[in-house]
């Protein structure tokens, strides 16, 4: 009986720990989701009643063509930012703009908003897509490109392939993350959620360092299907993707001339002979003068004949006649093919017969008007004479 409560004992005690394992694991993947349409509340006076300590501001530029747009909306810039307690100014003479914290500011993220706010405006942003900024779910990226690429004629390239013809490129990518894109000058400015920034930023990267970005819209789009079936939201989509390969670097032509390099030796080459050692060598170095004169001009003499032969050769073959092409025999008609034409045979032998000498004709062709009025004369002109 004591043996069987123990074991009973052991096994309660397993499956109270194996129980308590589950729920922490059910427990973090609850943590790791987050439920569809949950949303961050929003920060109110409530919670932070006495509001902040010390006033804040920030400051920046703007162009000399922004002036006159600015100039319009800034009686809407200063009614967005009086809803958050901050005070915003323009100075036109300077070329700026200040926004500024109040004592009824009690957001301290207001502030780094409104920042963001100016910096878009100042960036060419309209104002309608710049507001946005203010809500809770939306954030900012401005992106520089200047510094990417050396040459300006490349730069302006491929920044004109991140807009595409008509601007289709930016609206899909602007489709496919729901960001605003504006690209002005060396900056790339995107306004919307954090997912689709991250993506946004990539997009643009890649395409400065000569990706295209069709490339990075293709897959976007099989991501957003994708994340469609629930089935698949927690697996892996490496094997969906397409993984696009480069073109460009294909293998290198070997040269025509290959430069062998000669093995490394600590000792230098030999030295070349003189013409005394040579002459040491066949033995020319003992002989007279006058034979080593005689053996220079035979030298000398054999090389004249050389050229001399060539030259001749050369001249004669001028007067050498080309080769004449053989003439085509005829080639007799090959018999055709299939049964033998009787008729045509006898209208041969026919014609044969004719052509025999001293065979009359078969069909003696009559005699001609003029052959007639000749002999007619002929008799007339004997009569007369008689």
């Amino acid at each position: 009986m004591a043996s069987s409560t123990a074991s009973d004992g052991v096994s309660e005690e397993q499956t109270g720990k194996q129980s308590k394992k589950v729920k922490n694991q059910v427990d973090e993947s609850e943590l790791l989701t987050v439920p569809d349409g949950w949303k961050e509340p929003p920060f109110t006076k409530e919670d932070n009643p006495r509001g902040l300590l010390e006033e804040s501001s920030f400051a920046t530029l703007f162009p000399k063509y922004r002036e006159a747009y600015l100039k319009e909306c800034w009686p809407l810039v200063e009614k967005a930012l009086g809803e958050v307690h901050i005070k915003p100014s323009l100075d036109l003479i300077e070329g700026s703009m200040t926004v500024c914290t109040t004592k009824k500011t009690f957001d301290p993220y207001a502030i780094v908003r409104a920042r963001d706010l100016i910096k878009l405006l100042a960036r060419s942003v309209p104002f309608e897509q710049a507001v946005r900024i203010l809500q809770d779910d939306t954030a900012c990226d401005i992106i520089k490109i200047g510094t990417m690429v050396r040459s300006r004629e490349r730069f302006v390239k491929r920044r004109q392939r991140l807009i595409g013809p008509k601007g289709s490129t930016l609206k899909a990518l602007e489709l496919l993350t729901n960001c605003y894109v504006m690209v002005q000058g060396n900056t790339v400015s995107a306004l919307g959620p954090y997912s689709g920034l991250k993506e946004v930023r990539k997009v643009v990267l890649d395409t400065m360092k000569n990706i295209h970005p069709i490339y990075n819209i293709k897959t976007l789009m099989i991501k957003r299907e994708l994340s469609k079936d629930p089935e698949l939201r927690m697996q892996n989509w490496e094997r969906f993707l397409p993984k696009f390969r480069h073109k460009n670097l294909a293998k290198r032509k070997e040269p025509k001339k290959k430069s062998v390099k000669k093995e490394y030796t600590p000792f230098p080459p030999p030295q070349p002979e003189s013409k005394v050692d040579q002459e040491l060598a066949t033995g020319e170095f003992f002989l007279r003068e006058s034979v080593k004169k005689r053996k220079k001009m035979e030298e000398i003499k054999v090389k004249q004949a050389t050229a001399l032969t060539k030259k001749q050769e050369e001249r004669n073959k001028a007067f050498i006649p080309p080769k004449e092409k053989p003439l085509m025999k005829k080639t007799a008609k090959a018999p055709r093919e299939g049964k033998l034409d009787i008729e045509a045979i006898k209208d041969k032998v026919k014609k044969a017969k004719t052509k025999k000498l001293g065979a009359p004709p078969l069909n003696p062709a009559p005699p001609t008007s003029s052959t007639t009025d000749k002999k007619k004369k002929k008799s007339d002109k004997a009569k007369s004479k008689g």
